[in-house]
Formats: structure tokens, sequence, C-alpha cells
């Protein structure tokens, strides 16, 4: 029987690479001397593109395969996927929710607790030798019993509560609108910073919340506030993030996604008040090969005439 052929925009693992190769016919973009004369000359055969949350794929990629029937996306986020040109052509969209949310909270949480505690620059000051040298390093902040904040009370935003909860923090939230939870909520983004020492940015990416943790909202938050954001770096104004943190206008930041990564704003190597991270809010093997299975499982659900597990568009 004729495999199905499946358009690969970037690699994966090998435990995925495997059981793709063997039941698809792939064509690896990621590959491809010249992207578009790959595509000219492989797109007609497209049936489904294999892609991640940040790579997506582009509206130029989608109209490159005439005969594109699903896209099955490796990442909750699809903002890098052209919707509306899936929806207009009837073309199906999966991502792989649940299987990462956990990893994706304990994340926010040791970045918080590797912020506010300053592990990193702890671990420095120990093996630089300026404990022995200097003595006792500086003193930190607490985590535990202050006020957080949580923009985007989704799967991976009631996750960070929970664990937030066990930390005796005061939490409140900002959603579409309230939900049946122990947890305050305040609708708008400006008045939820004004009220949290911690800010946690979990929701989801779309054009409505580009940018909308911008200059007022990082003011609001004040110069004793720290923001997590471990969501996408579009949500928040990264011009504005630099220049408050920069001037102190906040107390400092941890990012596991940036505009243009991984060529992040080199403004941030030079601040001391920002926790980097490579974007690996689901970089586990547990949750890599979760996701894996379920991208792979959409993939077969569709062609085998069955409903697809989790869809975003159908």
């Amino acid at each position: 029987m004729t495999k199905p052929h499946v358009l690969q925009i970037g690699s994966y693992p090998e435990w995925d690479e495997a059981p793709l190769s063997e039941a698809y016919a792939l064509h690896r973009y990621y590959a491809a001397r010249d992207p578009a004369a790959f595509l000219a000359e492989v797109g007609h055969k497209v049936r489904a593109i294999a892609t991640s949350g940040t790579a997506g794929a582009s509206q130029a990629i989608i109209h490159a395969c005439p005969n594109l029937e699903l896209i099955a996306i490796y990442g909750v986020g699809y903002d890098a996927v052209d919707l509306a040109t899936c929806r207009a052509r009837g073309i199906a969209v999966t991502n792989t929710p649940d299987v990462l949310t956990g990893d994706v909270a304990d994340l926010a949480i040791a970045m918080m607790l590797a912020l506010t505690r300053r592990t990193v620059q702890a671990d420095a000051w120990v093996r630089s030798g300026n404990w022995a040298a200097q003595g006792s390093f500086p003193v930190s902040r607490r985590a535990f019993g202050r006020r957080a904040g949580i923009l985007g009370l989704g799967r991976i935003g009631t996750a960070i509560a929970h664990r937030l909860s066990g930390f005796g923090m005061d939490i409140a939230y900002s959603a579409h609108s309230a939900k049946a939870t122990p947890w305050t909520f305040i609708p708008d983004p400006i008045a939820l910073a004004a009220r949290s020492d911690i800010l946690f940015v979990a929701l989801a990416a779309s054009a409505e919340t580009r940018h909308i943790v911008n200059a007022q909202v990082l003011r609001a938050l004040g110069p004793e506030g720290i923001i997590i954001n471990i969501s996408r770096a579009a949500n928040i104004d990264e011009c504005a993030l630099l220049e408050l943190l920069a001037s102190h206008g906040i107390a400092g930041a941890a990012l596991d996604v940036f505009d243009a990564e991984p060529n992040l704003n080199p403004r941030f190597l030079q601040l001391d008040n920002v926790l980097l991270q490579p974007h690996i809010g689901s970089a586990t093997v547990e949750t890599r090969r979760a996701m894996g299975q379920l991208m792979r499982d959409n993939l077969t659900a569709h062609f085998a005439g069955l409903p697809l597990l989790t869809p975003v568009t159908e």
C-alpha cells in the first residue's frame, strides 16, 4: 500500500523519526537546500504536515501543498500556523495539549524559585571561590506566602496555580471569564499586575494577546515585582520589558521564550536580574515521548478515517 506523503518541517527525536519513517513517505523540509524549489517539487504530493508549535506552517507552505488535509503539531501552541487559511481550505489542525502541562508548570515554579532565591548566582558564588574568599552570599527574596498573579487560567495556568497553593500564596488570575476556583478573578491585566508580587504569563498566544503585557502592565507590577513567561514571547512587549529590567522598574524576569529565538536580544545577556531558559518547558524525556506519540496518533487517526484525538480545527 502506498504510504501517505507527509511534509516534515523540523527534526524530531529518533523515537519519533523511526515510526514516522516507517508509516509515511517523509519529505524533510528542514533538510532542503532550496526550500522553495523543494516545495515546488513535492508539495502536490503532501497530504499532511508534521511540525512544531514554534515552526508552525506559514501561508506560503500551506499554499504550496494543494492536497493538504492535516497539520499535526508537536506542541501545544498553534499561533505559528496560519489557521485562517486552514479553515478556509478545510485543513484540520491538531496539537498535543495536556501531555506537557505538568512539565511546563513545573518549570514555571523552578524559574520562580531560581529567580527569587538566586540559585544560579549562588552556584556561581561557590564555584568561583567567593564563598571561601568573601563569605556568605547576599540575601535573596522569599517565594512562599507572596501574592501571585496568573495571566491565563487554561490547563497550564491552572496547574501553576495548584502548585503555588502549596507555597501558601495569595493567588489571583485573569481569563476570559471567572472560573469555579478558590482564586481571585481580576479581568484586567493591569489590575492583576498591580496586586501581584510574581506575575506568571501562561495564556495562549494570538493576535489579540500580542503584547498584552505592555509597559503599563509592567509598571503596575512595580520595582519589587517579577514576571515569569512560559507561554509565548509575543505575549510580552520585549522592548518594554528590557527597558524596565534595565532601569529596575521591575525587580526581575524569568523567561523561557524570546522574540526571534534562539537569537535573543543581546541586551538580555547584560542584565543580572533576568533568568534565561532555552525554551525547555516541555523538554523532559517523558513528555517529549508523549508529545510525539500524540502527534503520531493524530496522523494515524486521520489517515484511518477516525476522529482526531486533539483537534484545534476540523
